[in-house]
């Protein structure tokens, strides 16, 4: 008897039908000899739908509040599921995220998890009923606060879960056949991956490809959690993102002994780039610049700093960031304008970042080269440039942003001849 963890996504319980397909493919699975533990997102645009609601009450909604309501979305989801599966002749019990021990820190609305306590879980279970667990949300230990973890925290709860229940397998259900070697709604001869390693799926994860969040990819590399990213509308066989060699994974009889060039490439257009300009040029002054903005609370991404101009002895810094965090951001840097002594801030949310991520690029020359000429060719112009062993990533205007990936994508061989099948939804 295998324990198997499935998460569901918005787009496969979008309604009434969607909630039905997927409670008979949980007792289809259950049927099969397996134990199940369910994790569910909230219903299709719900989480969307709300927070359009709290923006008409209120201009600045108190964190907590807004735990409160984002939180009830995924209980929806989870009680009705439960329903579902009753009606099916299943016996399922549902499960807030506290209820299923998902301990938390105090941040409303970024909570990490910090704990994992699922007895209630395993008592479910081992008296053979299917657990359904509500996704991105928990409990602080000393408030008893309930908290969200943010997007992708669906994901995260189901890797979690799996680590602490020792599950076989986490399979993460989408709306997509598995992950591929672009987004399919980008490039629709992009093919699907039989195998990725999650050292590659950490840097697509990281690049903008949202087939799975980041948190739950690091998660699942962390405690050697497989995972199964699949369909929730076909039974195909999806992608599995296979652990680290130091798991003691072992390769079976027929499997490649060495990875692909590259595995694929990710776009993201949800970062903007703010640059600070005039910053005197002396030892200190980015320092001053990265603390006020980490103080603020705000995660960057890709780093440039221009040449120092030798009349002025100023130079120029920019980095990428989330483009929710752009106001609060120059505000910060405008508030320390006199003490760091830059000249002004520019602010551009024109922009999307490109990256090609493969593990065989570590011992493949001539793959930065190929990278660019497809980006000249295509008439795609730089504007920042980011590298790691297994990733290129560049920022471009975001009107090019499709056909830059599109120009990468071709220029690898990754084009299939078959076309690309989405169902609906955001790809999560």
């Amino acid at each position: 008897m295998a324990l198997i963890v499935q998460k569901f996504g918005g787009s496969s319980v979008s309604d009434a039908e969607g909630i039905k397909r997927v409670a008979q493919r949980i007792v289809d699975t259950e049927r099969g000899g397996n134990q199940v533990v369910v994790v569910v997102s909230a219903m299709g645009d719900t989480t969307d739908e709300l927070l359009d609601l709290a923006d008409q009450v209120t201009e600045q909604a108190p964190a907590r509040e807004m735990d409160m309501l984002l939180s009830s979305g995924e209980r929806i989801s989870m009680a009705l599921l439960a329903m579902a599966i009753d009606t099916l002749g299943g016996r399922a019990q549902s499960f807030t995220g506290s209820q299923a021990g998902l301990i938390t820190d105090a941040s409303h609305g970024r909570a990490k998890i910090v704990d994992v306590s699922p007895h209630r879980i395993k008592t479910a279970i081992e008296r053979g009923d299917i657990a359904i667990v509500a996704g991105f949300q928990g409990q602080t230990r000393e408030t008893n606060e309930i908290t969200t973890m943010g997007r992708g925290g669906s994901d995260t709860t189901a890797v979690a879960l799996a680590a602490a229940l020792d599950a076989d397998v986490c399979e993460i259900y989408t709306d997509v056949s598995g992950i591929y070697t672009a987004d399919p709604r980008v490039v629709s001869s992009a093919k699907k991956l039989e195998v990725v390693s999650s050292e590659e799926m950490l840097e697509m994860a990281a690049s903008g490809a949202k087939i799975l969040a980041l948190r739950s990819v690091e998660y699942a590399r962390r405690f050697g959690v497989p995972l199964h990213v699949r369909s929730s509308f076909t039974h195909d066989t999806g992608t599995w993102v296979q652990p680290d060699p130091n798991d003691n994974i072992r390769i079976q009889q027929g499997e490649p002994l060495e990875q692909p060039i590259v595995a694929g490439v990710a776009h993201d257009r949800s970062e903007a780039k703010l640059t600070v300009i005039g910053v005197p040029d002396i030892p200190g002054k980015a320092a001053e610049i990265f603390t006020i903005i980490a103080e603020s609370g705000i995660n960057i991404d890709m780093i440039v700093q221009n040449i120092s101009t030798h009349a002025s002895a100023r130079t120029d810094i920019s980095f990428t960031l989330p483009t929710t965090d752009g106001d609060k951001a120059i505000k910060a840097l405008e508030a320390a304008q006199p003490s760091v002594g830059f000249e002004e801030i520019e602010y551009d949310e024109k922009i999307g970042k490109l990256s090609l991520v493969g593990a065989g690029m570590r011992s493949n020359p001539g793959v930065t080269a190929r990278f660019f000429d497809a980006l000249s060719t295509a008439g795609v112009n730089i504007d920042v440039i980011s590298t790691s062993e297994i990733r290129i990533s560049v920022v471009t205007h975001a009107d090019k942003l499709d056909t830059a990936v599109r120009a990468v994508h071709a220029a690898f061989g990754l084009d299939s001849e078959e076309t690309a099948e989405v169902h609906g939804g955001t790809g999560r």
